[in-house]
């Protein structure tokens, strides 16, 4: 059951930074990555999603990723990646709406979402494991064998972060930039136990913000940093909270 809600007023606010998790996406059909059934508990961690596994088979790890693709790319927005973008486009020129997303799916900008920091990069992309070279890649079409950079030669990989390796300078920096300022903060979909956004609130309270923690489940232990909890699905209580204008 969804806890009753009031709508956000956004214009009492100016700088809104909403984190989001696996749980956003879980009503498009995608996995989760912790808890019962999450992705991470049924997967060779360290064989498939590492800096030591992308160092040691790159083909191994195309390979897996390449089984997500595919889920991906059937998977379509659902109401609550719709709700935020509504709520982007909603704001006044003096307002920012910045979504900080740790999922790899890129359904916040199918869904409309312009300002959306990627932190643990994106599964429509690739890169090489050797030069600077990036492409788009069309997940209805992509390669079930690990290709070859066209520049280099060495072998592409999925541009998200392995577990192990650091975040993106720039979305790291994106992330900062915009908690910065924040005077308003939501965790949606999040176990709050990935960092550094987990330490997001924290920032976001220090800067002043309303912090509100929305999820399925509550955080164990609670995190004081959240001044308010509502607990439910994403795709129920973002509509909720940030209803059609």
């Amino acid at each position: 059951m969804s806890t009753a809600v009031s709508p956000i007023e956004l214009w009492r606010y100016t700088e809104i930074v909403v984190l989001t998790g696996a749980g956003v996406s879980a009503a498009s059909g995608l996995p989760t990555y912790r808890g019962a059934g999450g992705l991470w508990n049924q997967t060779d961690v360290a064989g498939h999603a590492t800096a030591a596994a992308i160092a040691a088979d790159p083909r191994k790890v195309w390979t897996f990723f390449a089984r997500l693709r595919r889920e991906v790319a059937s998977a379509a927005f659902n109401p609550g990646h719709h709700a935020l973008a509504q709520a982007q486009r909603a704001l006044q020129t003096h307002q920012r709406l910045t979504v900080i997303t740790q999922n790899v799916d890129g359904l916040h900008q199918a869904a409309g979402s312009a300002r959306v920091v990627e932190l643990h990069g994106t599964l429509r992309r690739s890169r090489c494991t050797a030069c600077d070279f990036t492409r788009a890649e069309d997940l209805t079409s992509v390669e079930l064998d690990c290709p070859a950079c066209p520049s280099c030669a060495a072998l592409l990989r999925p541009d998200v972060v392995l577990f192990d390796e650091p975040l993106s300078v720039r979305a790291e920096w994106e992330a900062k930039t915009a908690l910065r300022a924040c005077d308003l903060f939501l965790a949606v979909g999040t176990s709050g136990s990935v960092y550094p956004a987990a330490n997001f609130v924290r920032s976001a309270e220090y800067a002043g913000a309303r912090t509100i923690y929305v999820n399925l489940e509550p955080l164990d232990p609670p995190n004081p940093a959240f001044k308010e909890v509502h607990l439910g699905r994403a795709e129920e209580l973002l509509p909720a909270l940030f209803p059609a204008r």
